[in-house]
């Protein structure tokens, strides 16, 4: 142990927010705070100071912030996020010499006790931290040392100098911190702008988006549809992968191993002869017309996701430039993806172990330069959990580097861990299995998970109903009425959410045969012509959630989830509050889709002030009635052929809106 380690006697343990000890970051949106704890302490009884260190990556001094002390040794501080980028914190803490001696001064006057020497020991304190001062504060230290040994100033001016605020001020800005002890790491914060928190992804392939039935969509139709999406409210339009489609093995209707002559094939079997990741596919346009898109986007507020694949047809132009980077089997074919039982024989996974691998990875790496070149900022990546994860933290730490407001979903449906893993190495959003959690017991469990754990500092939650490869079995067996609940449930639960349109307000459930979760003459192999002014549409439901979504501050986050209870286990309840804006929601589902639901929730706003007598409004969002309540306890019913859900807005007497 060397000399200046065993000199230091503060303790600095359990320093949180933390990911893994500080290997990771957490992360937050630009203009929030950070609230840092620590539990902090030395032997004795000696007074501690106590700093928190944080700073912009690219600032070169740290700034220093005092942290307070609660109970039980547990100190806080905090500091506010202004740029997007990364961040770091530390915590540095040292006993105070002057700390200490002015405790034990205000228990000797209190009792009245002779001061004379430590008065003096005060002034030797403060004349040891002048020598580290410079200027003004210098001099006044100086100054207040000569008063404390009461040079011209009698006992009791003395002791009120060595107890006031300035020398106590001057001695803490200019203590020794020869002993002091940091933190061993410096902690990170990635820092992203206000989409990555908040977000509604809508999903369609371009090809089809044609008027005309049976003709392959262009860019210029999908622009055509963007009036559509903005009407339902989304601010994210994502598409799948728009590359030539590969024509060997290419797969036909409903999956088939054999396609028909014009038969589109799926767009995640990417490249052919007319190009691979940095092309587009002939019949959807030009680069020109993808600029146009993103273009047009904009001025709806929509911002396009681009889907990136790193895989490739057995046409992709990798396969013959670069052989080495696929996986060849005995027999000299190369081998194709599977997920048994799924077979995807168009489809050749990229061989990560190749000795070229940095070859790869550089050329991995400019498929999202090329896009982000384009103007696009948000990627879906289709399954990085069958990358190395060294790969993705590279990849996306030299991305955000030069380009801090990119946005990366994982798409990863694999084991937690795995997902969490990705998370923490950058991916700003992820999908979850909220696609599968159907029961009140399931759902309440998993938000919770995801809400109040410490997964909750680097995984953000992004909820989908439904994607092209899956259709649950809920929205297979409950009609119209599960697809309201699915979307409410969605929507509110997670400040990040998405659909796959127009298959979700059509209603669109049908599976490929029973016990499947594919989807009865998929799009993903075949173009669509999508009635979207059918009657049977809820396209009128998803605008609603989506305004009112856009609305409150309270649905715009995910973390400030409270879970009610309700005595049905077909009803459940949950609210949200904006603390800045006093913004309260709370939602009640019905996810009994065929039957009518009743109960007695406990609403347990007692902090707001809401006990027994207690007389309060509530507003349905999305039918516009409203309810009188008192106290805690009131009835709820739900009809899920009318609206399997409510989301009130709770308008209580002591609590103003703040704009």
């Amino acid at each position: 142990m060397s000399q200046s380690t065993a000199m230091q006697r503060v303790v600095i343990d359990n320093v949180s927010p933390a990911v893994d000890g500080g290997r990771f970051p957490i992360k937050r949106i630009v203009g929030e705070s950070v609230l840092v704890s620590a539990d902090i302490f030395a032997d004795g009884h000696d007074e501690l100071d106590v700093l928190l260190l944080h700073r912009s990556t690219t600032a070169d001094e740290w700034t220093e912030t005092p942290m307070s002390l609660d109970v039980n040794d547990r100190w806080y501080g905090a500091f506010d996020l202004e740029t997007i980028g990364h961040y770091e914190y530390s915590i540095i803490a040292w006993v105070d010499p002057f700390k200490s001696w002015a405790t034990k001064l205000t228990k000797r006057v209190g009792a009245g006790q002779d001061t004379t020497v430590d008065l003096e020991i005060g002034a030797n304190i403060l004349e040891e931290s002048s020598s580290r001062a410079t200027g003004d504060d210098a001099i006044r230290l100086l100054q207040l040392a000569s008063a404390l040994r009461m040079d011209g100033h009698s006992r009791e001016e003395a002791e009120t100098a060595a107890l006031g605020d300035e020398c106590a001020t001057l001695a803490s800005a200019y203590a020794d911190r020869t002993n002091a002890t940091t933190c061993d790491v410096a902690f990170g914060v990635t820092v992203d702008r206000r989409r990555a928190l908040f977000s509604s992804w809508y999903e369609m392939f371009p090809r089809s988006c044609s008027p005309t039935p049976g003709a392959h969509g262009t860019l210029r139709d999908c622009e055509a549809r963007l009036p559509y999406v903005a009407e339902l409210g989304f601010n994210v339009l994502y598409l799948p992968p728009i590359h030539p489609v590969g024509l060997t093995a290419r797969k036909g209707s409903n999956n088939s191993v054999t396609s028909a002559q014009g038969d589109p094939g799926t767009p995640w079997a990417i490249g052919s002869a007319e190009g691979g990741h940095k092309s587009i596919h002939p019949e959807l346009g030009t680069l020109a017309d993808f600029r146009h898109l993103l273009e047009a986007a904009g001025s709806y507020g929509i911002e396009i996701a681009l889907d990136i694949a790193l895989q490739c047809s057995p046409d992709h132009p990798y396969v013959t430039k670069h052989p080495d980077w696929f996986h060849w089997r005995p027999d000299g074919t190369v081998q194709y993806a599977e997920n048994p039982p799924k077979k995807y024989q168009d489809i050749y996974p990229l061989e990560f172990d190749t000795d070229d691998w940095p070859a790869l990875w550089q050329e991995l790496k400019s498929i999202f330069e090329f896009w982000i070149d384009q103007g696009v900022r948000i990627f879906r990546v289709d399954n990085p959990h069958t990358k190395p994860f060294a790969f993705w933290e590279w990849l996306i730490v030299s991305l955000k580097a030069k380009h801090p407001d990119l946005i990366f979903l994982a798409e990863a449906f694999t084991r937690p861990r795995v997902m969490q893993r990705l998370a923490k190495l950058g991916f700003s959003q992820s999908y979850t299995y909220f696609t599968w959690r159907r029961s009140k017991w399931e759902l309440v469990e998993y938000a919770t998970e995801l809400t109040t754990t410490d997964v909750s500092e680097y995984f953000r939650p992004n909820f989908w109903p439904n994607t092209p490869d899956i259709l649950m079995d809920y929205l297979q067996e409950g009609g119209t009425p599960s697809f309201k609940a699915r979307l409410v449930l969605a929507a509110t639960l997670s400040s990040n959410f998405g659909i796959y349109g127009p298959a979700f307000e059509l209603c669109v459930n049908t599976p490929r045969e029973e016990g499947s979760e594919e989807y009865l003459n998929s799009e993903k192999y075949e173009i669509k012509h999508w009635d979207l002014q059918s009657p049977d549409s809820i396209r009128d439901v998803v605008a609603r959630v989506n305004t009112i979504r856009a609305a409150h501050p309270a649905l715009q986050r995910t973390n400030n989830l409270t879970i009610h209870e309700i005595e049905n286990d077909q009803l459940i309840a949950y609210s949200k509050i904006d603390e800045q804006t006093n913004d309260l929601i709370l939602t009640v589902v019905n996810i009994d889709p065929w039957h009518t639901q009743s109960g007695w929730i406990r609403t347990d706003f007692g902090a707001l002030g809401i006990d027994q007598g207690t007389q309060f409004t509530v507003r349905d969002l999305l039918n516009g009635n409203t309810y009188t309540w008192r106290g805690m306890h009131n009835f709820i019913e739900l009809n899920p052929n009318e609206m399997p859900a409510h989301i009130f807005e709770v308008v209580v007497p002591t609590l103003e809106k703040n704009t």
